[in-house]
């Protein structure tokens, strides 16, 4: 397994280093670094209590994530997975404990539990106030005598901290930190291990599985389930999270968390899951974002908090770090009714001769076409331009008793209507494209007659190279309807307009390389000799038409 890092037992302070640099000169690191790794506040002038937490790292955001202004006064660093040691502990808190004394919050595991509660005893023993609250919300083991703590610690974080902001003494700071703890329910699941950086990875879940209420330092899951669609996983967790809520009925905040891995577009997916399955009312949501992760792992934590009035104001006062998300609302909102202009517009059929006439000779040409075009394009891309061009002339000739003949901008409406419909590739869009602008232009002509339709084709070309990004020389259909287009707008005969469409579309065949469509892809040497079948199809159509006048 391959990682971005230089030395595996540099990782974790070259990390720190970064947030350091990084943190906009609001945060600092003790000295006895790195033996002892602690991130704390910068401005830190010990007039209020301090919030102080940690744990090993690997869980990024947290801790030093959320050092910061209304959040943490210090996070205390562990290597990855492994709990800071008693001295680090009490550096941090000899560093930023004042008269108003410190709290710590610790995650319910033996190492974070003993080396934080020494080193709280021995800041007592130096006369500070210090006091602790254990967090321990995963629900995963029922009836289990020392649940872990997980991403619902962040509830307790944020609480606590806005709590020491506001001016609350210690007391108060704590009974707020332990009333979210004993509320807070987590719940874990996921996809995939983690893997740590310098060692193999661990692959204990099957392809078919997922692991419900796993931990956040890698370790196995409370149990397996058969791999399935998100709903129903998050169906699985929203009724266990139920349970663990018991009768309390408040209002819930809801912290979805990333472990590591998901892509963002997964995420949103599962989060839209939980909502839909979670039967109780979500006041506040926070995320999905990675929280506190667990390196790369592939899974996703849930932890929820009854609130009241007081808790919404307490998770949606504003912080200084980044990396803790604003509390959204949760909303319904209708959708809005889409543009009337979205109808599709029906105009009644009319009837012209000279236009009927001009669209079934395109017609009647194209679909001969279609063996030629397909083998012509045969020899630089698919071998379907034939195809694909007929299709559209046998539905458009189908189409001519429905179509509003005396009106040219309602017609070329139409037409462009269907050609995105029926004619496939891209070939279908753009010629869409050029003959909406067509009609669009004609619409706005005090006129029809031969100059409008000239300007009017310039105008459909002009849309054609500026969405397809495609240009004469290109080796596109371009080549021939550009010199027939410009032949009109001089005035010329449709003729000599046919003329220089084929002399444009034979060019195409002593072009060496193609910067358009699927010839671009193609080798100098299969291109030689060979004309685009796009333009050799326009050029085949102006032939037709001058054969009319």
């Amino acid at each position: 397994m391959k990682h971005f890092i230089n030395d595996r037992s540099d990782v974790v302070t070259e990390a720190i280093d970064a947030a350091i640099l990084l943190g906009e000169g609001k945060l600092a690191r003790l000295d006895g670094y790195p033996s002892i790794k602690v991130v704390i506040r910068a401005d830190w002038d010990r007039s209020r209590v301090a919030i102080v937490s940690g744990g090993g790292a690997g869980h990024e955001p947290a801790h030093v994530g959320f050092v910061g202004e209304g959040l943490l006064t210090a996070a205390v660093c562990g290597e990855i997975f492994a709990s800071p040691s008693v001295d680090a502990v009490l550096a941090a808190i000899l560093a930023v404990t004042g008269d108003e004394g410190c709290l710590l919050v610790v995650k319910n595991y033996t190492g974070d539990r003993l080396n934080f509660g020494l080193a709280a005893e021995r800041a007592r023993a130096m006369g500070l106030d210090v006091e602790t609250v254990i967090v321990a919300d995963d629900i995963a083991i029922a009836h289990a005598t020392r649940p872990r703590g997980l991403a619902g610690t962040l509830f307790v974080h944020k609480v606590a901290g806005h709590l020491a902001r506001s001016g609350a003494p210690l007391r108060a700071v704590k009974e707020g930190a332990e009333r979210v703890a004993s509320a807070a329910r987590s719940l874990g699941i996921s996809l995939s291990s983690c893997t740590i950086p310098g060692q193999p990875a661990e692959n204990r879940i099957g392809p078919h599985e997922v692991e419900l209420g796993l931990g956040i330092h890698g370790e196995p899951g409370a149990e397996k389930m058969a791999y399935g669609p998100i709903l129903e996983l998050a169906r699985t967790m929203a009724k266990r999270l139920d349970v663990a809520l018991g009768d309390d009925k408040r209002p819930l905040a809801l912290l979805i968390n990333d472990l590591g891995g998901v892509p963002p577009i997964e995420m949103a997916v599962a989060t839209r899951a939980l909502l839909s399955e979670l039967k109780r009312e979500v006041a506040l949501v926070f995320g999905p974002e990675r929280l506190m992760t667990s390196l790369d792992m592939k899974g996703l934590s849930v932890s929820v908090l009854p609130v009241d009035d007081d808790l919404v104001l307490a998770l949606r006062s504003e912080v200084g770090p980044r990396a803790w998300p604003p509390g959204r609302v949760p909303a319904n909102v209708a959708p809005w009714p889409l543009s009337a202009r979205m109808d599709k517009a029906t105009h009644a059929p009319s009837t012209h001769v000279v236009h009927r006439r001009a669209l079934e000779t395109i017609c009647t040409t194209l679909i001969a076409l279609e063996v030629e075009l397909d083998a012509l394009d045969a020899k630089i891309g698919d071998g379907d331009t034939g195809s694909t061009f007929a299709t559209a002339a046998r539905a458009l000739a189908t189409d001519l008793d429905r179509l509003p003949l005396a009106e040219p901008a309602a017609l070329c409406a139409s037409i462009a209507e269907r050609l995105s419909t029926v004619m496939g590739g891209s070939s279908g869009i753009l010629l869409s494209i050029g003959v909406a602008a067509m009609g669009a232009s004609l619409g706005a002509s005090a006129s029809h007659d031969a100059p409008a339709w000239a300007a009017a084709l310039r105008e459909g070309l002009r849309r054609i190279e500026q969405y397809g990004g495609a240009r004469e020389g290109d080796r596109t259909m371009l080549d021939a309807l550009v010199p027939a287009a410009m032949a009109l707008q001089q005035g010329k005969a449709l003729a000599q307009a046919a003329e220089a469409a084929k002399r444009g579309a034979d060019r195409t065949a002593t072009m060496a390389s193609a910067r358009a469509g699927r010839a671009s892809y193609v080798p100098e040497s299969a291109l030689c000799g060979v004309c685009d079948p796009g333009a050799a199809a326009m050029a085949a159509v102006f032939a037709a038409l001058a054969a009319l006048d």
